[in-house]
């Protein structure tokens, strides 16, 4: 399982290059070996699309078991919204005795990728979020946003918007105000360390009426947050 961190080559560990680089087999969702074409030249490829993660996954497990060294490759940090639980629990299903050594590498979150473009947004407690209701429902996850804005957590938000859910993130909003001021720094990072990055920081009130998608990482400040220099920073508490 390895984190190719989030997109750019020069931030990829030279540990997770290195478990590509020594594999045989390479598996991903076909987006996210685009990202590495120039590391897999010559090797076994196993790309499948979205909604495709299962199958994928099990592929790995069975050319593992027949004694290939495979990297399964997700995007950031395979431990975080990535590919390293399914792999585990398909191989849990299998004998001990037969079951293939799973190792983790982990890579630069996209988070914390997105976090660094706009500052220093997570320098306090903080929660991450998903609004993909595809695998989860979306009353538990606007219970958690709930929660974590009651909490003040710093909030950032992966899979804000896509063509199908549009209203979800104005939810967040709507929720958000119930506790927060209108003027609580929002930053909207597109994606982040590959070609097409850009940022934009925004207010809570207005965050909203920006370009959103499903290539952009949203981080809500929590209610000590605030915006200096063109950077959102959350104070740790330092006594300055």
């Amino acid at each position: 399982m390895v984190g190719i961190g989030p997109g750019s080559l020069i931030d990829m560990t030279p540990r997770a290059r290195q478990a590509i680089e020594s594999a045989e087999v390479i598996v991903g969702y076909d987006t996210y070996l685009e990202l590495i074409k120039e590391l897999v030249s010559g090797k076994a490829i196993i790309g499948t699309g979205m909604m495709q993660e299962i199958d994928r996954c099990q592929a790995a497990v069975e050319q593992a078991m027949e004694g290939k060294q495979v990297a399964v490759i997700s995007s950031g940090d395979p431990g975080i919204y990535g590919m390293a639980g399914l792999v585990l629990e398909l191989v849990a299903k299998y004998p001990e005795t037969v079951q293939p050594e799973v190792s983790v590498v982990p890579g630069i979150s996209a988070v914390g990728a997105a976090a660094s473009i706009l500052g220093a947004p997570l320098m306090h407690d903080f929660a991450i979020i998903s609004l993909s209701d595809l695998l989860t429902p979306w009353e538990v996850i606007q219970k958690r946003v709930e929660m974590a804005v009651a909490g003040d957590f710093v909030i950032a938000i992966y899979n804000p918007k896509s063509t199908r859910r549009t209203s979800q993130i104005a939810t967040v909003r709507e929720i958000a105000l119930k506790h927060r001021g209108p003027e609580t720094p929002v930053g909207i990072v597109h994606h982040a360390s590959r070609t097409k990055e850009d940022m934009k920081i925004s207010t809570l009130e207005q965050f909203t009426n920006e370009h959103i998608d499903m290539f952009s990482l949203v981080i809500i400040g929590n209610s000590q947050t605030y915006v200096a220099d063109g950077k959102m920073v959350t104070p740790r508490g330092y006594r300055l």
